[in-house]
């Protein structure tokens, strides 16, 4: 438990809530204007793309810049941050989702509301079909965000965030036609808990937390593995305290936010 007694842990988990926050209030927002069609379509893709790739700019730094239950469940299973870290980046990713939508909801026109609730199923889409595209969309999400975040790589092929970014506007444009393209649960929480409509709300967990499970699997063990024994993923999970390159614990007041971090 010595993560709670660490600033930097803290500092990380409200950049989370900040970041998701403005992520939902930004890219919400900007779906709230505008007739269905194309130009809609791109509007949307590019505010939550721009959006994101904003945040990773903002707290990339501070927190890996999540903004995304799925994201941080499959940094999870790839053993790069421990269960209680986890815990609670989630738990501010909900609350800050809810509270960013809260915010857009107060302050827009009773009639222009009638969007909030982005995400809903294509007409004559199943929701077994839906949660499969849920489940592609998020998975190349996860793999660019591995790919661009893996400090191992000798080199990065441009902007980390503007990749980020550009993987979900990708997905949006996509996936805009099929599910309303979330690839995020706690964005689609947010206006559900507000409109007081779950219909299908299911897909919108299931479909992303299995596209970064599967994704977090296909990039560590097999496109790039990373050689860490069952002891040593145990470890991370249970929130073992690093040590700095001397083999000392680190003190109290030194940062502990994950190699990820350092976009």
């Amino acid at each position: 438990m010595w993560e709670l007694r660490s600033a930097s842990f803290w500092r990380a988990v409200f950049a989370e809530f900040f970041a998701t926050l403005f992520y939902v209030f930004l890219g919400l927002g900007a779906s709230l204007r505008g007739a269905p069609g194309p130009l809609y379509v791109l509007q949307v893709a590019l505010a939550f793309g721009l959006a994101l790739a904003t945040l990773v700019q903002i707290v990339g730094h501070v927190s890996g810049a999540h903004v995304n239950p799925a994201v941080t469940f499959a940094f999870l299973v790839s053993s790069q941050m421990s269960l209680l870290r986890a815990l609670c980046y989630v738990a501010a990713q909900v609350l800050g989702a809810v509270s960013g939508a809260a915010v857009l909801y107060s302050v827009t026109p009773a009639a222009s509301r009638g969007n909030l609730a982005l995400n809903t199923l294509r007409p004559g889409l199943g929701a077994g079909q839906a949660t499969v595209v849920e489940m592609f969309l998020t998975l190349q999400l996860v793999l660019c965000i591995f790919a661009t975040y893996d400090e191992r790589r000798n080199g990065r092929l441009g902007p980390v965030a503007l990749a980020v970014g550009f993987s979900l506007t990708l997905g949006h444009l996509f996936g805009m036609y099929y599910t309303g393209a979330s690839m995020n649960p706690a964005r689609s929480f947010a206006p559900a808990i507000l409109t007081r409509n779950f219909t299908n709300h299911w897909v919108y967990w299931v479909g992303p937390v299995l596209g970064g499970g599967v994704g977090s699997l296909l990039y560590d063990f097999l496109l790039f593995p990373r050689l860490k024994s069952v002891t040593e993923r145990l470890s991370i999970l249970r929130g073992a305290r690093p040590s700095d390159a001397r083999g000392q614990a680190e003190g109290p007041g030194a940062p502990v936010e994950l190699k990820t971090q350092a976009l």
